[in-house]
């Protein structure tokens, strides 16, 4: 008897081993860094950063790096070389690099196919070849913004709308906004009238200007950078509201949430909180053992309508009740 109650406490103290010892195992926290290649400030930041959180936060250490290449994109070849000092130094578990001045930059000069960490990208707007992607060590999703989404939309709330025209600031992201448009264009609803990239902002004004006299509307993105009359880069909202003035009275389309709050009428739109999240769970999986051949790269999917009601309301816009429904509305930011 007393034998058997021994061992049946022996058998007990073991079983609870074993599983101390086993969710100590696995709750080991992750340490991730995660390179931006734009401003902490900048509004498509944050949006990748709330998806990323909200995967990876309860797993381990997230530490973040921003290239700050909005701002100063000559100045991104020593930011990256700061983000693989950060990288040494926290000795990661896994890398998540944002935007595509992070892979050229920083991914593919310093970790693909060089280190055993898996690195996941995401918010690539270029094709995945130009980076030599996917790589032993490299998968991630590819950013595609909605832009014959954004136009039939558009056309939903503005028949008329028959021709675009399209500014952007001239960089990495311009180009590969180019590259896809040229790829896309025959299965558009509209004709894009002209594309411009302007670098300062007196090309803002005049490029707008010419496309005010050819276009029925504009599509606005990414005019963070662009450089004042001083060699200032201005802020996404500044250039944005610079365009959305020379425009007029005609409806603008953005590329971006923010953009339909700064004045834009509407968009639909890819969100950063999805490219977050995906690339997180990818990453996680690829910690915990997955090969990275079973963690093929994607692109997003998902898409939202936004219209601002300010704008709508200004323009004189009455759309039918079914357009507006599921669409999310906002007004216009001060």
């Amino acid at each position: 008897m007393f034998f058997r109650k021994k061992w049946c406490i022996y058998a007990v103290w073991v079983f609870w081993f074993c599983m101390i010892s086993s969710h100590t195992l696995h709750a080991a926290p992750f340490k991730v860094l995660v390179v931006m290649s734009y401003e902490e400030e900048f509004p498509w930041c944050g949006e990748v950063r709330e998806g990323i959180d909200a995967v990876l936060s309860q797993s381990g250490e997230i530490r973040y790096f921003y290239m700050n290449t909005k701002s100063d994109l000559a100045g991104g070849a020593k930011k990256a070389e700061e983000a693989y000092s950060v990288y040494l130094k926290l000795q990661a578990d896994g890398v998540i690099a944002v935007d595509d001045n992070a892979q050229s930059m920083f991914v593919v000069p310093y970790l693909k196919d060089k280190v055993a960490t898996p690195v996941m990208f995401c918010g690539v707007n270029a094709e995945p070849e130009k980076y030599g992607y996917p790589a032993v060590n490299v998968s991630g999703i590819l950013e595609r913004p909605h832009f014959g989404e954004s136009f039939a939309f558009a056309q939903q709330l503005v028949p008329s709308i028959k021709n675009v025209g399209f500014i952007i600031k001239d960089s990495p992201t311009g180009q590969a906004h180019f590259s896809q448009i040229q790829r896309e264009a025959g299965s558009y609803p509209v004709t894009l009238s002209g594309f411009m990239m302007p670098r300062t902002v007196a090309e803002i004004v005049s490029m707008t200007c010419e496309l005010r006299e050819t276009s029925d509307a504009l599509l606005v993105a990414a005019l963070a950078g662009v450089l004042d009359e001083s060699g200032k880069p201005v802020s996404e909202k500044e250039g944005v509201k610079i365009a959305l003035d020379i425009f007029g009275n005609k409806p603008v389309i953005g590329a971006e949430s923010y953009t339909v709050n700064y004045g834009a009428l509407c968009t639909v739109v890819r969100t950063g909180q999805e490219q977050g999240e995906t690339s997180a769970r990818m990453l996680l999986k690829a910690i915990k053992g997955t090969p990275l051949s079973l963690l093929p790269i994607t692109q997003n999917y998902k898409g939202k309508r936004i219209i601002n009601a300010t704008v709508m309301k200004a323009l004189g816009i009455k759309p039918r009740p079914e357009i507006l429904r599921g669409a999310e509305l906002v007004r216009t930011e001060e």
